[in-house]
């Protein structure tokens, strides 16, 4: 008994230091004063004054547009990618997986100064389409790794049976692999979008001047001191990451229900 409850203390001890500062982050937020430290009331003039930010708002309409075209292309390919390695056989199907891992353990900065590298050395104009190949290459493999189980899952001679009845390879996939697996499509989808609203060492290193997305722009305005409106924008952040990762779970549960 008495273990379970310094169990139970030191967890909670380890969620408060985890979450502290996010709490006192939200707060804040709320705050009507300018000063840090000093809460005087409640207040949502900070979230005014942050949809009233032109700078913030452009940031916030690049950050969606990277996050959604790069989760559609990285869906698409890593979808088609996942169904090839499924049906490969031998020490091929190995070694494409043992790839496909490497950019997931890679270190966001190694990934980050290899893909500047790569652009710099084809003379590749950094920009949005720098940005937007950066987020499909660390987004991809993140959905290879979440369709594979769903294509473990299928029985082997299913698009076999499918291609003897007279379907082609291509409506087979289409028609009757892809509806099968489109829980771990969706979970794939949810997790590459996840990632782009998150990034920000990989955004950083392959973007192009006057062309920032939020996680770049909250650096750059802390960098001249805290404005409370970064802690309106912050906690909008983490509120839909908690939302996404809500959604994400619940998926799974189902799935294994």
């Amino acid at each position: 008994m008495v273990k379970k409850s310094i169990d139970k203390f030191y967890l909670g001890l380890v969620y408060l230091f985890l979450y502290l500062p996010i709490i006192v982050l939200i707060v804040f937020s709320f705050n009507s004063s300018r000063l840090r430290g000093n809460f005087e009331g409640l207040s949502l003039v900070w979230y005014e004054s942050l949809f009233r930010d032109r700078a913030i708002m452009n940031a916030l309409t690049n950050t969606l547009l990277v996050a959604i075209s790069s989760t559609i292309i990285s869906t698409v390919l890593g979808t088609f990618a996942a169904i090839g390695i499924h049906y490969l056989r031998g020490p091929r199907r190995e070694a494409i997986l043992n790839l496909n891992y490497i950019p997931v353990i890679n270190p966001d900065i190694v990934t980050a100064v290899g893909l500047m590298a790569l652009f710099k050395f084809f003379s590749i104009k950094f920009g949005i389409q720098t940005m937007l190949i950066s987020h499909v290459v660390f987004s991809v493999p993140y959905v290879i790794l979440n369709v594979l189980p769903k294509l473990n899952q299928l029985d082997n001679n299913l698009l076999d049976a499918a291609m003897d009845l007279g379907a082609t390879p291509f409506y087979s996939v289409r028609k009757v692999i892809i509806p099968q697996i489109m829980p771990g499509i969706i979970t794939g989808a949810l997790m590459a979008f996840t990632l782009s609203i998150d990034d920000f060492i990989i955004s950083y290193f392959n973007t192009g001047h006057g062309f920032n997305n939020l996680s770049i722009l909250i650096y750059s305005m802390a960098k001249k001191g805290i404005n409370p409106s970064i802690n309106a924008l912050s906690t909008l952040m983490f509120a839909t990451m908690l939302l996404l990762v809500i959604v994400i779970n619940k998926r799974n549960k189902g799935e294994n229900n």
